[in-house]
């Protein structure tokens, strides 16, 4: 029987992630009526924004000097780069040229990342559970910030980067989330 949501460990719940945004990408690019094609970019925007922000500010964190720091880096900078094209969807509509474009280079960009998260034996996820990190702890955490999350990001706060020039990028350097006072852009 499948757990719940409320029974798995933190790889589960970002797997479980993982697979939801993959489903609402497929239907996206499975649909052709625009108003569809909209409401389901922004499910997928608004799940990827909450998703960011569970792995920036509690997963990251956690796995920082105990998995290999260069997966840590590079997860931020994936991430940086998929908000800026979130970003550029929420502003626009199903009606602008490059939409359908954005929407699935988006995809294509999350299907690497979680391929990097997820690999078998040098994937972080793998390293993060044999640095035997508490999982179910991360995972109360996680489902804490998820709801805080969600409910900021439906109020329409945008993502947020991080290591893009111009950020504050001490903030991922250190793990620590954005605050007030930190430059974003």
């Amino acid at each position: 029987m499948a757990q719940s949501y409320e029974e798995m460990d933190a790889i589960a719940m970002l797997k479980a992630d993982h697979r939801k945004v993959e489903e609402l990408f497929e239907k996206f690019e499975n649909t052709n009526g625009k108003a569809t094609k909209q409401k389901l970019a922004e499910e997928i925007c608004l799940e990827l924004k909450v998703h960011t922000a569970i792995e920036e500010e509690i997963f990251y964190p956690a796995c920082r000097g105990k998995i290999e720091d260069e997966l840590v880096d590079e997860a931020y900078v994936e991430h940086d780069s998929a908000k800026l094209l979130i970003n550029e969807i929420e502003a626009g509509g199903p009606d602008e040229a490059f939409y359908d474009a954005k929407v699935k280079v988006l995809s294509e960009m999350i299907e690497h990342h979680v391929e990097e998260e997820e690999k078998r034996v040098e994937g972080m996820f793998s390293q993060a559970r044999a640095a035997g990190l508490d999982m179910d702890q991360l995972a109360d955490d996680m489902r804490a910030r998820k709801r805080t999350a969600m409910e900021e990001f439906q109020a329409g706060k945008p993502a947020e980067t991080r290591t893009l020039e111009g950020d504050d990028v001490a903030s991922a350097q250190t793990d620590q989330p954005l605050g007030e006072g930190l430059q974003t852009r």
